[in-house]
């Protein structure tokens, strides 16, 4: 039967959303592990492949680290080896994959950023706006949207970017699809009394004997439990896909939860895993649910002569760096 005009056309998407613990600094290493779920996300016939924030790099160590020892671990985004890298295994397993790393600029600032090879031989790249693990990295200026060979707009906000409901909007007005929300977070000292709190290590350590104790952790207000308070909202109220990827186990001095999974433009839950380890979880994405889910109809709902107020400065704005090194010397004290 031959679809009328009116009718939505089927554009599907197959999505995977890994988790893993990167070895910090070690990028051989970490660009090791990205390459066997490469082949496994291959194998599975998947189309993009979204890895967590600043994996290749490693994370939480980065706090430690001098300027110049950060700058000796980052490198040139789309000329640099884990880019080339990202692309020789793009194009050789014909699918699209988002991991992060620190970045050495051309202007020779320092960015957490997140790059996106494509089988077609273009890159994307996002410069995290709200950085705070080192005082050291430049904060991005824009947003990142861009099409797929695939046939889809994606874009891309890393972890605390996604908290700021601005760019969320930001980022859905500008046609994204599928948003890439790369984290490293659950098991985190948020520093407010009903946010997260740490993971125990002895729980992670003795997850073997005891899987029923990190589970709980895994699933609850230190990992799914929080993220259920606002993650499946951005991507309802935008009319979005939502691929969110994250580390698991050890950090430095935090653990991990993991919590991978896929949600759909209604805030749904496609697909997750609470496993306690590396894993992957693997969606098939239609396009059709977007043409009248909430969000959609809300953003075209938009009255935005009444959004003036959201450009101006309250007084109240903070660097987020500022605020989270704040928060450090006052645990250390």
């Amino acid at each position: 039967m031959i679809a009328n005009d009116s009718t939505p056309q089927a554009k599907t998407l197959r999505v995977a959303a890994v988790q893993f613990q990167h070895a910090p600094g070690d990028k051989t290493a970490n660009l090791a592990t990205l390459g066997r779920f490469v082949e496994q996300a291959a194998a599975q016939n998947v189309e993009l492949i979204c890895f967590p924030e600043c994996c290749i790099s490693g994370y939480w160590h980065l706090r430690h680290l001098t300027r110049s020892q950060l700058e000796a671990l980052a490198e040139p985004v789309f000329d640099g080896p884990a880019s080339r890298f990202l692309m020789e295994l793009s194009q050789r397993h014909r699918l699209t994959i988002g991991a992060g790393l620190i970045e050495l600029g051309p202007d020779g600032g320092l960015y957490n950023t997140y790059v996106v090879a494509m089988p077609d031989g273009r890159f994307a790249r996002h410069r995290k706006l709200h950085v705070f693990v080192s005082q050291y990295l430049t904060p991005g200026d824009q947003y990142t949207v861009f099409d797929t060979p695939h046939g889809w707009r994606v874009g891309v906000l890393i972890c605390y970017d996604n908290n700021i409901i601005e760019n969320v909007r930001a980022t859905a007005l500008a046609g994204a699809e599928l948003l890439l929300a790369p984290h490293q977070t659950g098991g985190c000292d948020s520093g407010s009394p009903h946010g997260m709190k740490v993971i125990a290590r002895a729980v992670w350590d003795q997850r073997h004997r005891d899987p029923a104790a990190i589970e709980a952790e895994i699933r609850g207000d230190k990992g799914r439990g929080w993220l259920m308070r606002w993650l499946p909202a951005r991507a309802h109220d935008n009319g979005m896909f939502l691929a969110f990827s994250n580390g698991v186990g050890p950090d430095d001095d935090e653990v991990r939860t993991g919590n991978a999974m896929l949600l759909d433009p209604y805030g749904r839950i496609l697909v997750e895993t609470w496993k306690a380890g590396d894993d992957m979880v693997v969606a098939d994405l239609d396009s059709r649910l977007r043409e009248r889910c909430t969000g959609s109809r809300w953003i075209r709902a938009r009255r935005p002569e009444l959004y003036l107020p959201l450009t101006q400065r309250t007084g109240y704005e903070q660097d987020t760096r500022t605020v989270r090194f704040e928060h450090l010397a006052e645990k250390k004290a």
